[in-house]
């Protein structure tokens, strides 16, 4: 039987495939932006900081929202906020303005984030891993397919701008369609049987876990999750075209094997996290291939190592963030609109450090030193993670010695 908000998952999705486009539009359009604004790289990177001091503003109140007045109203208001960034950069005459439809587009992010991550994990109370790690399947579709689109309109010469409308005008149609399809019903969590499966009351917790102690270590993993991505999404065309000597053209098209990397990891991951592999051990091995893959990047750079650590990074970094979310959600799961607003909150400071320190380590330093910098983020994620795993074990009881306890606890898994 198919799952009665499957409408409601597949509309978010596309919120979220158009999300992957928004995130790289402006650095692929940052000659055309550049020069729209009488600005250079850095102030483009400055803009797409302000993406994130929108999203940092509102997650102080978005997951406390969500929890008040349900998801959808959320859902649907980022819909709409998004046409508004989407439509306003193109047509902005001025850097100032542009700031502004920038600042809106991070407040969309963030109540996005708090409508959709909490809608997706109470309609699939049992595959929320899976649930929430499509998201970033999504999201590397959308990043696949922006490039694409950019291309066919500068070569049929056409306003660059349409880049941003075709996705404004399917957020809009998305939106409208959100407000006629139901959302689960927030409030069940009051319910005797959700505070039965799922409250931290429940006597599935052998030690009651503390925001401080579990919730700060994956606020912390959602902040390197996206400042390991950062640092690939908008530097490694240009460290492919200034180490490795590849064309522009060849450095941009490193970022489609980061996204193919991306997109079949998270489809593995919706499998894998089912009954293979928990969520806390994906969060140490994947910042531990991005480590990896990096070391490789810098003492090799040539085009075939370019190539296999592209897709690699893709592959070890799509899906941590969201895999955060959903762990943040199950040591506290009767406020999931507000602790997923948390990790969201950790993921938007670093939208905002992340490309300001890396515009000034390439600016006084060289393009190497931000991927040396992204190396000491993927060994703070790795231990940040063993932390976690823990803690995780002693919150659940899984140090315990009998068989019958051990099994129990696998099936709540």
């Amino acid at each position: 039987m198919r799952n009665p908000f499957f409408r409601m998952a597949s509309s978010l999705y596309i919120n979220y495939m158009l999300l992957g486009m928004m995130n790289i539009i402006l650095v692929s359009n940052m000659s055309f932006l550049s020069k729209q604004f009488s600005t250079d790289s850095l102030g483009i990177s400055l803009l797409i900081s302000a993406i994130g001091i929108g999203k940092l503003i509102t997650l102080s109140f978005s997951g406390r929202l969500s929890d008040r007045i349900g998801r959808k109203p959320l859902a649907v208001t980022a819909s709409f906020l998004n046409v508004i960034f989407l439509v306003g950069i193109p047509l902005a005459p001025n850097y100032q303005l542009a700031f502004v439809f920038a600042v809106i587009a991070g407040i969309s992010n963030s109540i996005l984030d708090s409508g959709a991550f909490p809608a997706l994990i109470e309609a699939y109370p049992n595959n929320s891993g899976s649930a929430t790690v499509l998201v970033k399947a999504f999201i590397s579709v959308g990043a696949a397919f922006l490039p694409i689109m950019i291309s066919f309109f500068i070569s049929h010469d056409l306003f660059y701008g349409f880049s941003f409308f075709v996705p404004a005008a399917i957020y809009f149609i998305n939106g409208m369609v959100l407000l006629s399809i139901p959302f689960p019903n927030h409030k069940a969590s009051k319910s005797k049987n959700y505070l039965k499966e799922y409250s931290s009351k429940s006597r599935r917790f052998f030690i009651q876990p503390k925001l401080w102690r579990e919730g700060l270590g994956i606020m912390l993993i959602g902040f390197t999750s996206v400042a390991l991505l950062m640092v690939i999404q908008v530097w490694l065309p240009t460290y492919g075209q200034e180490i490795a000597g590849l064309s522009q053209t060849e450095g941009v098209g490193l970022l489609s094997f980061y996204n193919i990397g991306g997109f079949i990891s998270v489809l593995l991951l919706a499998v894998l996290l089912k009954k293979v592999i928990k969520t806390i051990t994906v969060l140490i091995i994947y910042p531990s291939i991005a480590l990896v893959s990096l070391l490789f990047l810098i003492a090799f750079p040539n085009p075939i190592t370019m190539v296999v650590c592209s897709f690699l990074l893709g592959l070890s970094t799509s899906g941590i963030f969201q895999l955060a979310v959903a762990l943040m959600t199950e040591f506290f799961p009767d406020r999931k609109g507000t602790s997923s607003a948390y990790v969201s909150m950790a993921s938007s400071t670093a939208f905002i450090v992340i490309p300001f320190l890396t515009g000034l380590l390439t600016k006084y330093f060289s393009v190497t030193s931000v991927f040396v910098f992204d190396i000491g983020v993927a060994i703070v994620s790795i231990l940040l993670a063993i932390n976690i795993s823990i803690q995780y074990k002693k919150v659940f009881n899984l140090h315990s010695k009998s068989g019958i306890m051990r099994k129990a606890f696998r099936l709540l898994e």
